[in-house]
């Protein structure tokens, strides 16, 4: 069975990191599987949102520590170390850059690169149950896997240093507090509303949700000249889109628009979730 598994239905690409004996460590296995999924997923057009996930309770407990004992009696140099990381930057790239929305769904340990890999999503869901923590300091390494960019960019410089410096673990209420977690998802709903919600963004302009996680993407490091010339240059692209043009018909024709994020839930789901405030 693969370390890392896809299974694509409705649009939506579901991604589930297995690796039991590892609690989904990001091994080498994985990695290399990262490496060849996330470009097909952005080169295949039927496939609209991406849902990233754990098997077996737990999301991933982060770098490969037996791994990183066999480099060391394998006589691993700083150059070895840097080639292997610089492998992953690909695929890392890839995923936090793809044109399509990515919802990590975090039940269980979302440890170092585990951490790392959730805050590469646009959205992240998780259960009770989920602990963040980016535990790099404890084995003696700094964050990798992007943290450095994505997590000062959701808390502020100064909560994304606490977080690094003091490795410290973070429970699903209060990782929805500091804006990490998006809603927190009772477990046996969590699958279930991540891919409720990817489901309703297939039904998004393509286009549009290309451009607008391209635009807040770069939103950080540009002025705001820069953004406002983009802002309309995509506008411009998206005025003359079939998905425009068609929902302008729809609401004239007085029709049920196409896309509608669904911010609510039957009243019978409604106490499994508890939504970012």
């Amino acid at each position: 069975m693969s370390a890392l598994q896809l299974a694509i239905a409705d649009g939506v690409a579901t991604l589930t990191m297995d690796v039991p004996a590892a609690r989904n460590a990001l091994t080498a296995e994985m990695a290399a599987r990262f490496a060849e999924v996330v470009p097909q997923l952005q080169a295949d057009a039927a496939v609209r949102a991406v849902v990233l996930t754990g098997a077996n309770a737990t999301f991933s407990a982060g770098g490969d520590i037996r791994g990183m004992r066999a480099f060391h009696e394998n006589g691993g140099t700083a150059d070895m170390a840097r080639a292997r990381m610089q492998s992953l930057h690909p695929w890392v790239r890839g995923l936090l850059e793809l044109d399509k929305p990515v919802i990590a769904a975090v039940d269980g340990a979302a440890y170092g690169a585990g951490f790392s890999l959730a805050l590469l999503a646009d959205f992240v869901l998780a259960t009770p149950a989920a602990r963040f923590c980016l535990s790099f300091l404890r084995i003696g390494l700094v964050p990798d896997v992007a943290a450095m960019y994505t997590l000062p960019r959701v808390v502020g410089v100064q909560r994304a240093k606490e977080l690094m410096l003091s490795a410290r673990e973070l429970d699903a209420a209060e990782a929805q507090r500091l804006g990490i977690v998006m809603e927190v998802v009772a477990q046996s709903r969590l699958l279930d509303r991540a891919q409720q919600l990817a489901r309703s963004l297939t039904a998004a302009s393509p286009l549009a949700v290309a451009l607008v996680k391209q635009q807040v993407g770069a939103s950080l490091g540009n002025d705001l000249t820069t953004l406002l010339a983009r802002e309309a240059d995509h506008q411009g692209l998206c005025m003359v889109s079939e998905g425009h043009r068609e929902a302008v018909r729809r609401f004239l024709g007085k029709e049920a628009a196409a896309y509608q994020w669904p911010h609510t839930v039957v009243a019978a789901q409604a106490g499994a979730i508890t939504r970012a405030r």
